[in-house]
């Protein structure tokens, strides 16, 4: 079983968010909280695999409480919910730690999906995030083309083919669809990709292939 925590300071959201993960069967919710520090409190005290933490909460907000998780010991899979509006706050989530980043409008079986994803290891980020962080944050600070063109050298034609469909924002189904893959392969591909460019989420990867002028 996948042991979770929910954290968000509205209860309905917590039931709800709940509600799905236990129709999932391989994912246990082991606890709730309300605000960032009772947030960390729980993760200390249960040792969940995975938590879903709320970014705007009273007292400590979610990017503070994914700090402080980031600390412990043996710290979970951090994934941060937030809203339309508020994705400006994904480089900081991914700077202190979490490995997830979901719209709260994200459906029911793509959430138990990102759960289940991140705890094997891999960074879930939500496809039209990853596109308005690219508009976002490529700034002229970036690597130069020709440097991001020598790290993605490591790349095979096909991952490089997968990268570029990351790179516009694709899911994995969608990519899959455009590329002639199944989604598993293209998940394959997308793990290769990062271990290759020693990264830890799918947008970094793509910023990179900006950067090369690949998009």
């Amino acid at each position: 079983m996948i042991r979770t925590v929910l954290v968000d300071d509205e209860q309905l959201v917590r039931s709800g968010l709940k509600m799905i993960l236990d129709s999932a069967g391989d994912i246990e919710v082991v606890g709730e909280a309300s605000d960032g520090a009772e947030a960390v409190r729980i993760a200390r005290e249960t040792g969940p695999d995975v938590m879903l933490l709320d970014i705007r909460m009273p007292g400590m907000d979610g990017l503070a409480a994914a700090a402080r998780i980031a600390e412990l010991p043996e710290p979970p899979k951090v994934v941060l919910l937030t809203t339309f509006d508020l994705d400006e706050y994904v480089h900081e989530a991914l700077r202190v730690g979490a490995v997830g980043f979901l719209l709260k409008d994200t459906p029911p079986r793509d959430l138990i999906g990102a759960v289940r994803t991140v705890h094997e290891g891999n960074a879930m980020l939500a496809p039209s995030v990853t596109k308005r962080m690219l508009e976002r944050f490529a700034t002229p600070a970036s690597p130069s083309s020709e440097q991001a063109r020598t790290r993605l050298a490591v790349l095979s034609g096909r991952e490089r083919d997968v990268l570029v469909a990351v790179a516009r924002g694709m899911s994995n189904a969608e990519a899959g669809r455009e590329l002639g893959m199944r989604e598993a392969t293209v998940k394959a591909h997308v793990s290769r990709i990062l271990s290759k460019l020693g990264m830890t989420n799918r947008v970094q990867a793509a910023i990179l292939a900006h950067d090369a002028g690949w998009v």
